[in-house]
């Protein structure tokens, strides 16, 4: 007694030969796969749509010291709005930003048309940086530095907020982790 209440006509179902018109369907659906497979690598290099990064492992106390390092190093002022130290590292630098409940450190001043290697990690869970209104969105996550060349191309001041649900049970602040970047001439 068979498994199944309809058996198969033919239990070799596999061989039968493929109609004309199932075997053109198969090989535009095939060719379709293949050319939008191709297009998504290429378009990375050629859209400018996804930046390039490097991930690196670290730990948040290294993390920390490095940012804490390059803000004794290059502050140059405290912010009007919240009294926090604005750090203006010289173009071609390494440029440390760490993410924390409620906040991103330190506030940061880019010149335009220069490049920065920004390096961002999280010092206590995961968050989403999301750079406003440019739409540069990073997973950022403790443990891991996320490392990639920026070329501010216009000048202003631009917000960077936590785009991925951070606090577990505490929510009360999520809603206020912001940071901010000046870009000047």
């Amino acid at each position: 007694m068979g498994t199944s209440y309809t058996p198969p006509t033919n239990p070799d179902w596999w061989r039968e030969p493929i109609e004309r018109t199932e075997m053109v369907w198969i090989v535009l659906s095939f060719t379709w796969c293949v050319f939008m497979f191709g297009w998504m690598i290429g378009w990375h290099w050629i859209g400018n749509q996804n930046m390039s990064n490097e991930t690196y492992k670290t730990t948040p106390e290294a993390f920390s010291q490095k940012v804490a390092d390059m803000q004794a190093k290059y502050t140059v002022r405290k912010d009007e709005a919240t009294g926090e130290d604005v750090v203006a590292p010289p173009p071609g630098s390494d440029v440390y930003l760490a993410g924390m409940m409620w906040q991103w450190r330190p506030i940061l001043e880019f010149q335009k048309g220069k490049t920065y290697r920004l390096h961002m990690s999280s010092l206590d869970v995961g968050h989403g940086f999301s750079l406003q209104p440019e739409n540069i969105n990073f997973q950022v996550y403790p443990g891991y530095e996320q490392v990639l060349n920026l070329t501010p191309n216009k000048t202003g001041i631009f917000s960077i907020a936590c785009g991925e649900y951070c606090g577990g049970g505490d929510t009360m602040g999520h809603h206020t982790m912001l940071g901010r970047i000046y870009v000047k001439e």
